[in-house]
């Protein structure tokens, strides 16, 4: 193949010359710049495409880069020894540097209208198929490859199809996304319903971005949200899952999560918990707005978040609801908690996977709130030295702030923490309670056997 002809598509491409925008190879990360170069070199044409372009000219430092490229899958996968096909429904090449991976993807072409298929077709019927879609337009197969100009249309949104080549040092806007960076603002690529039945997820990603960049959702990609939001329902749980993660995880929690609750997406991800939130009590509500915040600043200062923190503050209002409502039920209180967390959770998983891992710790964190407020040598020192304490204390100051009465516990925990031995044993003797000495019963008076 010989890179220097022209690649078609490349006509309708508005080319911004070198001149003309603020991207330089210092800002792209040396890997994504050595497969562009290794494509190019044989033969292929490659671009920096994606986020990596729309934050750099936002001003932004992209978090990975993408590729895409007129090359196959296989092709891609032949110049590099470290690369991985991955995907089905959509074949792309990964390509890791260490801990680095650089994501190849082929150019997409339309789907074939011929490839049409019925609603709830066996997996084992698709596989074979490069293309295929459901009767209600959505995506099942997705590996028709095609020019650049065509993939530019088979993007998500306008400011997402920004196309950098280290040919002329070049950038290529086929769908207006230089204008919609300026005017901050997210607009899907073609007829919103139609693209949204292809993939809904896309409604979610609008909802992302916009919270992420601070950017308005364009009237005509906006309108649709509410009355095509059931679409979610034909996505599987464990992507919705993932889409989750990437929702609440993002940097940009706190307002995520206010755009969902303003759209009807929001019901299809977090309903139990939006539902709680409108029945039950304001303080539980308060800590999922300060546990989300929470979130941003610490992905904000390089730290890690876990999202088994996240559900178990996300499900706290449903939690403490259903407690609430099981008063009446004569249940011993520890039993009552047990019936009211493995609800919460099980009426999350109607909507999200969530993987075990992550519910067992969420249950934890939840558990570990009645034994931190017990006040005797053992259950603290217990407490104290379980694998999630951190977790739970972080959550028992959440509760504090959200403004829950809990007698100055949180305080006590930092000061037992940062305690010598000395001032740990004080702080236990002085909220010890006394044990109470049973009378031990004659055994031999018990039994009837006298002296």
């Amino acid at each position: 193949m010989n890179s220097d002809l022209e690649l078609p598509g490349l006509e309708k491409a508005n080319v911004i010359s070198r001149d003309s925008h603020t991207i330089s190879r210092k800002q792209i990360a040396p890997n994504a710049l050595k497969v562009l170069y290794r494509l190019s070199d044989a033969g292929f044409h490659a671009y920096i495409v994606g986020g990596g372009v729309r934050d750099i000219l936002l001003g932004n430092q992209p978090k990975d880069f993408d590729v895409a490229t007129n090359a196959t899958p296989e092709e891609v996968k032949k110049l590099f020894k470290n690369a991985r096909i991955i995907g089905r429904r959509f074949k792309i090449v990964h390509i890791r540097f260490g801990r680095e991976i650089i994501e190849v993807t082929t150019f997409r072409a339309n789907h074939m209208p011929q490839n049409e298929i019925a609603d709830h077709t066996p997996r084992r019927q698709i596989r074979g198929l490069d293309s295929a879609h459901s009767k209600s337009g959505m995506i099942l197969r997705d590996n028709v490859y095609g020019n650049i100009d065509e993939d530019a249309m088979r993007r998500d949104f306008t400011i997402n199809a920004l196309y950098y080549t280290t040919r002329n040092f070049e950038l290529l806007d086929f769908c207006g996304g230089l204008d919609d960076l300026q005017n901050r603002q997210i607009r899907i690529i073609g007829d919103p319903i139609e693209r949204y039945k292809e993939d809904p997820v896309r409604m979610l990603r609008a909802i992302r971005f916009s919270a992420k960049l601070g950017f308005e959702i364009e009237e005509k990609t906006r309108q649709p949200i509410n009355e095509y939001s059931y679409l979610l329902d034909s996505v599987s749980a464990a992507r919705l899952f993932d889409e989750t993660l990437k929702l609440m995880i993002g940097g940009f929690a706190q307002r995520t999560f206010a755009l969902l609750s303003e759209f009807q997406l929001g019901s299809y991800l977090f309903a139990p918990t939006l539902e709680a939130i409108e029945q039950g009590d304001p303080v539980a509500a308060k800590l999922v707005s300060l546990a989300l915040r929470n979130t941003d600043e610490r992905l904000a200062s390089g730290k890690s978040v876990t999202p088994a923190f996240l559900f178990a503050a996300l499900l706290w209002p449903l939690l403490k609801l259903n407690l609430a409502q099981s008063k009446n039920q004569g249940l011993h209180p520890q039993q009552a908690f047990q019936q009211a967390a493995q609800s919460a959770l099980m009426e999350q998983l109607d909507y999200t996977a969530i993987p075990k891992r992550f519910t067992v710790a969420s249950r934890e964190i939840w558990e570990l709130q009645n034994r931190l407020q017990r006040r005797n040598k053992r259950p603290i020192e217990s407490a104290f030295n379980h694998p999630r304490f951190r977790a739970a204390y972080d959550f028992l100051l959440l509760r504090e702030e959200a403004g829950e009465e809990l007698g100055g516990l949180g305080q006590w925990w930092t000061d037992f923490q940062n305690g010598d031995t000395k001032l740990r044993s004080e702080l236990i003797a002085a909220v010890s309670k006394p044990r109470k000495r049973r009378r031990r019963r004659n055994k031999r008076k018990a039994s009837g056997v006298s002296e």
